[in-house]
């Protein structure tokens, strides 16, 4: 980082400090914790979420290291969230995943338009708001069907195995 960039950032540091001593000064420190605690939470939540469901959903691309591929692993293991256009700018275009694990060192305002400009991208899994709560049943990687699966999968599996045999 040079050292320009870096003044920036202590700056802005600085000024966010300043905000918050200002504030709890103003409004009393309990007052302030009250407020930002929640958002501090909800946010924290929002980013787990965003990251779990860009890593974990149906079509999946995992692989040991051996047959490990970047390009592979970029673009079909992570997603593309397709969140509606007020959400898409909250998150920062988070939802271009596929891109961000291509080339982390495209800015986030460049996302979308290297999406829509390049075709190697159009055939990258996309998953909406909705789609993406079956995120939520997803826990264990099946080798053999090289897919995730929810724990009813495993249930299945064990019922098989511990059933008697016929003849």
């Amino acid at each position: 980082m040079e050292k320009r960039d870096r003044r920036g950032v202590h700056w802005t540091n600085g000024a966010l400090l300043a905000i918050a001593v200002l504030m709890s000064l103003s409004i009393g420190l309990k007052a302030y914790v009250l407020i930002q605690f929640p958002v501090i939470m909800f946010a924290a939540v929002v980013g787990v979420w965003l990251f779990y469901v860009q890593h974990q959903f149906e079509g999946v691309y995992w692989e040991r290291r051996a047959n490990w591929h970047f390009v592979e692993a970029a673009l079909r293991g992570s997603s593309f969230y397709k969140l509606p256009r007020v959400l898409q700018w909250f998150t920062g275009n988070i939802g271009f995943h596929h891109i961000h694990h291509l080339s982390p060192a495209i800015p986030n305002y460049n996302l979308e338009r290297c999406h829509k400009g390049a075709l190697l991208f159009q055939s990258v899994k996309h998953v909406t708001l909705w789609s993406s709560m079956k995120a939520l049943s997803f826990r264990l990687w099946d080798e053999r069907r090289k897919e995730l699966v929810g724990y009813g999968r495993l249930e299945i599996l064990r019922r098989g195995k511990s059933s008697p045999t016929r003849s």
